[in-house]
């Protein structure tokens, strides 16, 4: 047994398959990969890493199995599970998962080729475990699946707490020793025991307060952003593929694009935070449906339009279109009276949060400081927005960060 000190969950005992793992190249990598990616731009302390994460998913995954019961190859099949759940990650987590994505058609939870051979598939064999098995587990299939992936997962439970430790944000707060001990699972379906609506709120009101906090902060979309322009322009130059950069950590990203004569100026500017800036910050009631709707390609077209009416180059205009506002996390499922409800179904609070993040939510078009108002009437022209002047003013709806004001 291997015990280990965390700034979470105090102490973590890893055995069996778990233990066999830990050392693996695989797992080791997600110590160089950062959890949040470039919100260490917005805060300093937001340094800890997927190996820590992982390390928090199988302690509570293994509390969760106690509690329901589970043991034997089930539990074993979990427990690997979560402490592999991670291993697909790309540098910078999730930051360019989707640039990524547009040329492997893969996300960081489809890993059946991470598992199929190699030292974790040597580990998880030794202990009679399927890699494949574990695989599928890991993409929430099957009942147990839920666990490690789903509404009520401890994916979750970790991320949250921990991103909140790491931030300094009070707002991540949830009691995961209620949520675990209230688990049940009713017809297959992971779900909270009666009397438990207000334990599944509070899953959903971390996150919305997490949210425009810490993930969606303008400063931390705006490198984001730069980030994921930097990588698709070396993948775009054939200075390297998106498969190699798949399995890069964050240093092997950094030195690829500082070595790249294309993406060095925002390889220095990343390390040496000097961003771009807001042009222009809309909220989703001035921005016509087609600007919603876009896809990539459809983005760069108008990244381009902007620049050549701005008169500046078109690698100094970045389009941000964020997602239209959603709340996975309103289906979770809970007992009431006897019978299993989504959280949407039960509770008045949904409505109000969702309202919330529609009014959180934002267009953000970025650009190099001296260059901000030409870029942002430019913009105006273009996306046809509905908006009082040619710059949006730069008022945030909801809860403003300690350090907002780091633009």
């Amino acid at each position: 047994m291997t015990t280990i000190k965390d700034s979470v969950h105090d102490h973590i005992e890893i055995s069996g398959v778990a233990e066999a793992l830990l050392d693996t190249p695989a797992v080791q990598r997600l110590r160089r990969i950062s959890q949040l990616g470039t919100v260490e731009l917005v805060y300093p302390s937001a340094n800890h890493t997927r190996f820590e994460h992982s390390l928090g998913v199988y302690y509570l995954a293994d509390s969760a199995l106690d509690h329901l019961g589970i043991e034997g190859t089930q539990a074993e099949r979990v427990r690997a599970a979560a402490l592999l759940h991670d291993i697909g990650h790309s540098p910078y987590s999730h930051n360019i998962e989707d640039v990524l994505y547009r040329h492997t058609g893969l996300y960081h939870d489809e890993v059946h080729d991470l598992l199929d051979s190699g030292p974790v598939a040597d580990a998880l064999t030794d202990h009679g475990l399927n890699p494949d098995r574990i695989a599928d587990l890991i993409a929430g299939n099957g009942e147990l699946g839920q666990l490690v992936s789903g509404e009520l997962d401890v994916d979750r439970m970790d991320y949250l707490v921990r991103d909140a430790h790491h931030t300094g944000v009070p707002y991540g707060t949830i009691d995961s020793g209620r949520l675990i001990r209230e688990l049940r699972f009713v017809d297959g379906e992971l779900v909270l025991d009666e009397g438990n609506v207000q334990t599944a709120e509070s899953l959903l009101v971390a996150r919305a307060l997490m949210n425009p906090t810490v993930y969606t902060h303008h400063v931390a979309r705006i490198s984001k952003t730069m980030l994921k322009r930097a990588v698709e322009k070396v993948i775009e130059e054939g200075e390297t593929s998106p498969e190699i950069i798949q399995r890069m950590d964050d240093s092997e990203l950094e030195v690829t694009l500082r070595e790249s004569e294309e993406t060095a100026e925002t390889a220095r500017r990343l390390a040496h935070r000097e961003l771009y800036k807001r042009a222009v910050w809309a909220e989703i009631n001035t921005v016509p449906e087609d600007i919603l709707t876009a896809d990539h390609p459809q983005i760069r077209a108008f990244e381009h339009e902007i620049a050549e009416q701005a008169g500046v180059d078109s690698e100094a205009v970045i389009l941000d279109v964020p997602s239209k506002p959603s709340m996975k996390e309103s289906s979770s499922r809970v007992l009431v009276n006897g019978e299993m409800r989504t959280l949407s179904e039960q509770s008045t609070l949904v409505n109000a949060l969702q309202r919330a993040q529609q009014e959180q939510w934002r267009l953000g078009v970025y650009c190099p400081n001296t260059v901000r108002d030409q870029v942002g009437d430019a913009t105006v022209r273009v996306l046809g927005l509905d908006i009082d002047g040619a710059r949006v003013r730069e008022v945030h709806a909801g809860i403003n960060t300690t350090l907002d004001e780091f633009e």
